[in-house]
């Protein structure tokens, strides 16, 4: 066990989360085991209770961080092609669920009942849905009609993203192609 240090209880969290968020990249959800994250961090099992009461809790905290990094790497410039700018938010995305595996399927496989989790997932699609829907500027009923595209299109990117992680049937470059292709697929559709 590493040497313990002083630190205020959000530098504490911060590590934490930083260890746990290493050791759900290192090993599937239901063998990572809360005593190893305490070990890892040179904590107290007790420690790290206090901080997160549960697998899940910490989990939780994990991917909502991730997802809020993400999140702040998408800006989209209504003055540029949406798929230009999508691709390099898309790319971002791409290098975290590559270097992320085990996390990412954990949250979308072991904790798909778990609603804390879901809202993250789910929410991140929302927030990316919004952003989008700035960038193109959309009123009315064409709001509602590019809403919904960009819902049935981000499910899409969801699940191949799931397929590539759990069954590696697509490369990553494929991955991308076809989420852009899709994209300006559905786009072409709502011009004609």
């Amino acid at each position: 066990m590493p040497p313990r240090r002083r630190l205020t209880p959000e530098q504490r969290r911060a590590e934490l989360l930083d260890v746990g968020a290493q050791v759900f990249a290192e090993l599937p959800y239901d063998r990572v085991q809360m005593d190893r994250i305490a070990e890892r961090a040179g904590v107290s099992r007790a420690l790290l209770y206090r901080h997160f009461p549960t697998k899940s809790a910490l989990f939780a905290a994990i991917y909502r961080r991730a997802a809020e990094a993400l999140q702040a790497v998408v800006h989209i410039d209504p003055e540029l092609p949406l798929t230009d700018q999508v691709a390099a938010g898309l790319d971002a995305h791409l290098e975290y669920f590559a270097t992320n595996r085990n996390t990412v399927l954990a949250a979308n496989r072991a904790l798909s009942g778990d609603p804390v989790v879901q809202a993250i997932v789910f929410g991140e699609h929302t927030a990316m849905r919004e952003v989008m829907l700035a960038a193109l500027g959309p009123a009315g009923p064409a709001r509602e009609l590019m809403s919904s595209l960009l819902t049935a299109w981000l499910m899409f990117v969801h699940t191949l993203c799931l397929e590539w992680l759990e069954h590696d049937s697509l490369t990553r470059e494929q991955v991308q192609t076809t989420c852009l292709g899709a994209l300006e697929g559905a786009l072409a559709a709502l011009r004609t």
